[in-house]
């Protein structure tokens, strides 16, 4: 008997207890752990983008050049919009119309493209002055949520087609890198902004955010510890002197042209001009006219997207000059003190075949060079191919062509930066198949010894053969890029190899000398400054579309320079009368910080008022 109650009493006991403790369990987890009150409210884990800040571009001296402008997107959640919202005051805020707002909303859900419970863009591209207005109001509008995108904004409206835009992706960009980019991402369109964009662009980060049944956050999943940070792109720092640009780009105003100036003891370009040009805020992805912008720009004749710095290839006119006097020099088909009498032009046969303006007789090539005499360096062009025989011109050309390329003429030169050209010089092949025969000879390819016939170079190329003569025969390949703030990327070593020319150093003081006389009793007076020596030569490239352009390449100081420049303006006559000028004006005010002499400052208000457009042929 008291075995059988005993045995009942713990049986209840054993109840009571269990019970207890079920009690207690279920009490823990509806009130006091959290974690199973989310999972129990919880539908989904939803991933949110955070989109990272694309980086910065500045130039030398770490002058801004290119910043971010916070903007947003509006993201909405269709099951969640309150179907009662004040439509009108949204749209008001928002600068919409109710029209805009109904498109917006509603979608194709059989598409597959989009859910009612899953958020997608409502509204992209929102200014953040807009957006702080809207945010105020923002919890009357259930379903709708911000996103932060930035945008670029151009502190002074400068370098544009150095700089250049972004845009959004196309469909064929998602399709092949689709582990980077999404529809709606922003991507470098042009300019540093595209040859930069794997370092500029950044990382995606992803947050995880607890969704309940009805599609509304509950919090972030496990308190962010899954989420991913976006990581900034990488702070571009370049060569470019902001205000040597801007100078530049005054000077050129009005005029269809481009300058090139290159640091020659690194490479590093300092400017890059070209014009016509624009305002780099008109194709900001917030202007809600860039569309109609862009396209009024593609239509302009006088093309102010192209870039012609790069891009343009023109023939190098009589700056090849001092090239072929080092080429003939150190292959010894030429001598220094050689003379050759120039009566208006080269005669050949009793007839004259080249004409050339009347100048002293040139004894040498310092003279040669001081005067652009045609006669003479049509007659260092011929013994450079008739090297090996009048009647095998083929090897002599090649010799040439040679040395042409040592010089960075021929090939793109690799600069740091998308829609560089090769430029072009004829090869021996090209005149075997042109004249059908191997029986050419350098009397008829003679234009070629004055920079004209089949030679083209880019302005980049000009710029750089300046810095090669300036250096005594080595240059470093042109870049825009001097270094990241991010330690992590290192700027190419490519930039940091010197490329030799070739030709005996010897050579070069003669050849810089007629350079420096050019500016002082040569044909480029206009440019002397008395204690700044310039060594330039001219050139008058012929069109037979219109006027002549005018160029000038040229470095300085004569020793150890700091700066070289090439300036090529289309139809603008003699390559003393505009080039040569503005390259002066840019010399001083790089090395002097300003204008300084009354005469100068004439000369200064006389470049930035010159308009060769409207004079010029339509192009």
């Amino acid at each position: 008997m008291d075995n059988h109650r005993n045995r009942q009493f713990n049986i209840q006991v054993l109840f009571v207890l269990s019970t207890v403790i079920l009690v207690g369990k279920a009490l823990h987890l509806q009130l006091l752990d959290s974690t199973f009150q989310q999972k129990a409210s919880t539908a989904a884990v939803e991933p949110y983008t955070k989109y990272p800040s694309r980086g910065l571009i500045y130039g030398r001296h770490h002058k801004l050049l290119v910043a971010n402008n916070p903007m947003y997107d509006l993201l909405v959640t269709y099951s969640q919009v309150d179907k009662n919202i004040d439509t009108a005051k949204f749209c008001k805020l928002l600068g919409i119309t109710k029209e805009d707002f109904v498109k917006n909303l509603e979608k194709n859900w059989k598409s597959g493209r989009f859910s009612k419970s899953v958020p997608y863009v409502f509204l992209s591209k929102i200014p953040a002055r807009t957006f702080t207005t809207f945010r105020e109001s923002l919890h009357e509008f259930p379903g709708f949520e911000e996103q932060l995108r930035n945008a670029r904004e151009y502190p002074e409206p400068v370098a544009a087609h150095l700089l250049g835009y972004i845009r959004e992706v196309n469909q064929k960009e998602v399709t092949e890198q689709e582990e980077l980019y999404a529809p709606g991402d922003y991507i470098g369109a042009s300019g540093l902004e595209k040859a930069y964009e794997e370092e500029l662009r950044g990382t995606k980060g992803i947050n995880f955010i607890l969704k309940s049944n009805f599609g509304r956050k509950v919090g972030a999943y496990k308190n962010g510890e899954q989420d991913i940070a976006a990581v900034s792109g990488a702070d571009l720092v370049t060569t470019i002197d902001r205000d040597l640009q801007a100078y530049a780009e005054k000077l050129l105003h009005n005029k269809r042209g481009c300058i090139v100036a290159i640091e020659p003891q690194t490479g590093g370009v300092l400017a890059m001009v070209s014009t016509p040009t624009y305002d780099p805020n008109l194709l900001t992805i917030t202007n809600n006219k860039r569309g109609a912008t862009y396209d009024t720009l593609q239509k302009d004749p006088n093309k102010p997207l192209f870039n012609r710095a790069m891009m343009a290839q023109y023939p190098p006119g009589s700056t090849m000059k001092p090239v072929l006097a080092l080429i003939g020099m150190q292959l010894g088909t030429w001598s220094l003190d050689r003379g050759v009498p120039c009566s208006g032009g080269y005669f050949s046969g009793g007839q004259r075949l080249t004409g050339c303006h009347h100048h002293a007789y040139c004894g040498d090539v310092t003279t040669a060079i001081q005067h652009s005499c045609n006669a003479y360096f049509v007659s260092v062009f011929r013994s450079i191919v008739d090297k090996y025989g009048f009647y095998s011109p083929q090897r002599g050309m090649d010799s040439l062509n040679h040395y042409l390329d040592a010089f960075g003429f021929g090939h793109k030169l690799g600069v740091d930066f998308p829609g560089e050209q090769r430029g072009n010089y004829p090869t021996s092949k090209y005149f075997n198949e042109w004249y059908k025969e191997d029986r050419w000879n350098s009397v008829w390819i003679r234009s070629l010894g004055i920079g004209q016939g089949e030679y083209l170079a880019t302005n980049l190329q000009l710029a750089n053969a300046a810095a090669a003569i300036g250096n005594r025969g080595w240059y470093y390949t042109p870049h825009i890029v001097k270094r990241f703030e991010s330690r992590r990327i290192q700027v190419p070593e490519k930039y940091r190899d010197k490329h030799y020319t070739g030709i005996n150093t010897r050579f070069f003081g003669p050849v810089i000398d007629g350079m420096e006389r050019v500016t002082i009793a040569g044909t480029a007076r206009a440019s002397f400054i008395p204690d700044i020596p310039i060594c330039g030569k001219t050139g008058t490239a012929e069109n037979n579309k219109g006027e002549d352009h005018s160029i000038f390449f040229c470095f300085a100081p004569k020793v150890n320079p700091k700066i070289a420049i090439a300036v090529y303006l289309e139809n603008s006559g003699f390559g003393g009368t505009y080039a040569a000028p503005i390259s002066s004006l840019l010399i001083e005010k790089y090395l002097k910080k300003s204008i300084r002499s009354e005469a100068r400052k004439a000369l200064e208000k006389r470049m930035l008022n010159a308009d060769l457009i409207a004079k010029a042929p339509k192009p």
